[in-house]
């Protein structure tokens, strides 16, 4: 039976989450408009004034949308570059190489051009896709003076292209060896370079090695296209990036560490520091990806709840997350690995706990194997829309098998973790042998599933049906939260 107060007693115990929908409203709609400064300024300081004094809830909405539209105006990027122009530029290798056999790739930043006409240098600030001759060997940290051309991205889908846009590029740039001028030694070093040059002294085989960086580090360079497409065929493409999964974990890991710290007098506090400070530490080596902040933002808010004993919901606690990550960098609202990052976590806070209570039995053994394929299906169900208007695949069979997939993950992820903190040389052959045995299961289970017919289903979702769908989802969701379990709906009736 569905009882509205029973919904709106859900809702007022997430505030964030209803302040969450008109801040990304306002997002989305600077997308397509554009208002004066001057205009956004006095909506924000006459919405909030209303707001406070009359306690408006109309006008609180006006507020929040208008900081959401006024934070994506202002964080528009505008090119500093020239589009199309042979002149010099000043770059500086930000991220880490990637091999892509014919040429290699690599992330780095305009810092300055040199004008042709006048002559002069003016300084710059813009992010380039580079595309590297296979003759120039290019390190992270370096900066290089080379002569070409800033060009807009133009291979692969639309959806890429507009996902590099999204993620500040300018363009692509070729670089040549003739065309290199100058170069300067590497000036510094970023933690997550040095993470990624420690993990690789573990001395791993090519494959292991590759799997090893791109689960514990985020560095994805030694990828190989076969190796990508086989994961993604097959499910297991999330295990290819840091996200929640590996932060949860670190996590884990620092509990079995140091968890004994709450049986000590003001103990949780000196074990909620110790855990906060190691799982944003290995964001911090992960390079700091969407999927990771929102993990360890979620993880430090509900530890920092449960410590202080107050009562929190964690879909509040993920709006909360949300929010901080939209307004720190509003680009990340169209950011792929966000929205599945997101979409994945609140469809498990509200359909897959609620689902695992229900299948709950009296053997803990039984219950983690059904919690494990809970999560996988309700994950897998969740992203699968989402997977299929960007990617144009479903993968069938590893929503159902991702829970064979995460033992070996687990040992990859601790291992790799335990090596970065502690790198002693006794300790490298058990981790290296580890993470080698990992993989290879890692690679039998992938290489099985992409043997089975109709493991993977290629279709491709247009948008507004993709927006329907979770729309669909959205009211689902409600009407479940309105129904009134049976002891609620009984206790009253016997009142």
């Amino acid at each position: 039976m569905m009882n509205l107060s029973r919904l709106s007693e859900r809702l007022e115990r997430m505030p964030m989450m209803k302040a969450l929908v008109p801040f990304v409203l306002g997002i989305l709609l600077a997308e397509h408009y554009a208002l004066p400064g001057w205009f956004v300024v006095m909506t924000v300081l006459l919405a909030g004034g209303i707001a406070v004094l009359f306690r408006s809830a109309g006008a609180m909405v006006v507020l929040l949308l208008s900081i959401g539209f006024g934070q994506a105006q202002l964080q528009q990027r505008h090119r500093t570059v020239p589009q199309e122009v042979w002149t010099e530029f000043d770059l500086c290798i930000e991220g880490i190489p990637s091999d892509r056999g014919r040429y290699t790739t690599v992330e780095a930043v305009a810092t300055a051009w040199h004008d042709p006409v006048s002559d002069e240098w003016f300084a710059a600030d813009d992010r380039l896709m580079l595309y590297v001759d296979t003759l120039v060997e290019v390190q992270h940290g370096e900066r290089i003076v080379c002569s070409g051309r800033v060009r807009d991205f133009r291979g692969g889908a639309e959806s890429y292209r507009r996902l590099m846009c999204r993620r500040g590029f300018a363009g692509t740039f070729w670089v040549a060896e003739r065309h290199v001028s100058e170069r300067n030694p590497v000036f510094r070093r970023t933690f997550h370079a040095r993470a990624v040059e420690r993990l690789a002294r573990l001395g791993l085989s090519g494959q292991a090695d590759a799997l090893a960086r791109a689960m514990v580090a985020g560095d994805k360079s030694r990828l190989a296209s076969d190796l990508r497409n086989r994961y993604a065929v097959s499910g297991f493409s999330h295990l290819l990036a840091v996200s929640g999964l590996h932060t949860g974990i670190v996590f884990g890991l620092v509990y079995l560490l140091f968890g004994w710290l709450v049986l000590f007098r003001r103990g949780h506090l000196y074990y909620y520091a110790v855990s906060a400070a190691a799982v944003w530490l290995f964001v911090a080596a992960a390079g700091f990806p969407p999927s990771a902040v929102r993990a360890a933002l979620l993880c430090t808010l509900v530890q920092g709840a449960l410590f202080a004993g107050k009562e929190h919901d964690a879909l509040n606690s993920l709006a909360v997350a949300a929010f901080v990550m939209l307004l720190w960098r509003s680009a990340w609202l169209g950011d792929i690995s966000f929205q599945l990052s997101f979409l994945a976590v609140a469809f498990l806070l509200a359909w897959g706990m609620p689902m695992q209570r229900r299948f709950r039995t009296r053997w803990r053994w039984l219950n983690a194997a059904i919690g494990a394929v809970v999560v996988s299906v309700v994950a897998g169900v969740a992203t699968a829309p989402l997977v299929s208007h960007t990617f144009g695949m479903i993968p069938l069979v590893g929503i159902l098998l991702n829970p064979i997939a995460l033992l070996p993950a687990t040992v990859i992820v601790l291992c790799g973790t335990v090596w970065m903190l502690v790198p002693f040389s006794f300790l490298a052959p058990f981790l290296r042998g580890g993470i080698e045995y990992s993989v290879w299961v890692l690679e039998a289970v992938t290489r099985g599933i992409e043997r089975m017919p109709g493991a993977c289903i290629e279709y491709r979702l247009d948008a507004p049906t993709t927006v329907g769908i979770y729309l669909l989802f959205a009211v689902a969701t409600l009407a479940m939260w309105s129904v009134e379990p049976r002891e609620r709906k009984s206790a009253r009736l016997r009142r």
